[in-house]
């Protein structure tokens, strides 16, 4: 008997996109330690050059936001189980500041820009 396949990332952001918010995506395949995930996190969502390329800043970016439009932004990370398995540690120092930046972006805040993770797979 098998479980529930996890949603790939295309159902994912065609779901995202309906309801109007903006996705970003993050291929799993290319972030192998934490440098390469802190760039490709970068790049997804255009932060600034001024990035310090270190967790607290990635924390500062991801609740900040304002170089992005208003509504609602989705970041899906497909394979993410490839940093899992490869660093277990900078996946759950990753993973955790990704779902601390969720939470105070969280939609019903007063602010005008709303952050969503999601994992998927390929």
């Amino acid at each position: 008997m098998t479980g529930a396949q996890p949603p790939t990332a295309t159902a994912l952001a065609a779901k995202a996109r309906a309801r109007g918010a903006f996705v970003h995506l993050l291929d799993g395949k290319t972030m192998t330690d934490k440098a390469s995930t802190l760039d490709a996190i970068a790049a997804a969502l255009s932060f600034p050059a001024t990035f310090g390329k270190n967790l607290d800043a990635l924390y500062d970016c991801l609740t900040d936001l304002s170089w992005l439009p208003a509504g609602e932004h989705v970041l899906i990370w497909v394979d993410s189980d490839l940093l899992k398995q490869a660093e277990p540690r900078t996946y759950l120092s990753i993973r955790s500041v990704l779902s601390d930046a969720q939470r105070a972006l969280a939609p019903g805040d007063s602010g005008r820009r709303h952050l969503t993770v999601l994992l998927a797979d390929s």
